[in-house]
C-alpha cells in the first residue's frame, strides 16, 4: 500500500493530501531510509513521521484497505513519541 494511503487509513494523518505534502517533504522515513508519498508500506515497517515538534515512531502491524475508525488503530503500534523542546 501506498504511504500516503496508509497514513490517512490507519488516520494517523486524516487527509491523503496531508499525508502526501508531509512525506514529499522528507519528514517521514520508512525503516530509517526517506520515504515519498508513493512509497509502499508493508507489515514490520517502522515509520517516523514528524509532526511540527513531534516525532512520532509507529510500527505497521498490518495492511488493510479500508477500515473502521475504532479498528484503524489495529492497523500501527506507537513505538516512540517524543516533542521538541521549546526554548523561548
Amino acid at each position: 500500500m501506498r504511504l500516503d494511503k496508509f497514513l490517512k487509513v490507519s488516520r494517523i494523518i486524516k487527509r491523503r493530501s496531508v499525508a502526501k505534502e508531509i512525506a514529499d517533504q522528507g519528514r517521514i522515513l520508512i525503516n530509517n531510509r526517506p520515504a515519498k508519498s508513493s512509497s509502499q508500506v508493508v507489515a514490520g515497517d517502522m515509520l517516523t513521521i514528524k509532526f511540527g515538534n513531534k516525532t512520532e515512531t509507529v510500527k505497521v502491524n498490518q495492511i488493510v484497505e479500508t477500515t473502521k475508525k475504532s479498528e484503524a488503530e489495529n492497523m500501527y503500534k506507537i513505538i516512540d513519541e517524543t516533542y521538541a523542546e521549546n526554548f523561548d
